[in-house]
């Protein structure tokens, strides 16, 4: 795992960085090519969510997200965008791509694994697909399952870091 990779796991919302480590690593073993998985985007500040929700609406760029401020999963840390890197040094969002020649496209290894740990895909969703975005939609906590959406989350309290408190 690479160090960027790294950086960005220590960020997200402490509840899911041993989870997305591990999930890391089980990616980065089912990848025996070229290619290693690393994480493009973790945690987001409401700030920074709401210059990316500006995109393609306030100027002529394509529009990348349709969550404002508070209604993405990554303002609270339980998700990620991830892309491949090539040789140690491309980066690639080629969902099609076999580098390890196995003959099963590498991004959708990725895709197996993180569905595995109980991570849900942007890729599966109907009205805005997002082939990077993983996000963690329920979360077992000690007293039940807690569903991560953000009209749950935007609700919760928060510790002194920040983090939502389940």
């Amino acid at each position: 795992m690479d160090k960027i990779t790294q950086q960005r796991i220590a960020k997200l919302h402490p509840i899911v960085r041993a989870e997305v480590t591990e999930i890391i690593k089980q990616c980065d073993q089912a990848l025996q090519g070229r290619a290693k998985i690393r994480i493009t985007q973790g945690i987001r500040t409401f700030e920074e969510q709401e210059l990316l929700y500006a995109k393609g609406r306030l100027n002529k760029e394509q529009k990348v997200t349709n969550a404002k401020a508070g209604q993405s999963i990554h303002n609270y840390g339980l998700a990620v965008d991830i892309c491949l890197i090539i040789d140690g040094k491309e980066a690639s969002f080629d969902t099609k791509k076999d580098w390890d020649g196995d003959k099963i496209a590498d991004w959708y290894e990725c895709v197996k694994i993180f569905a595995k740990n109980g991570w849900d895909w942007g890729g599966n969703w109907l009205k805005f697909k997002d082939l990077p975005h993983f996000e963690r939609r329920f979360l077992p906590t000690e007293k039940s399952l807690v569903k991560t959406s953000w009209r749950n989350l935007i609700k919760m309290k928060r510790d002194q870091y920040g983090y939502v408190i389940f």
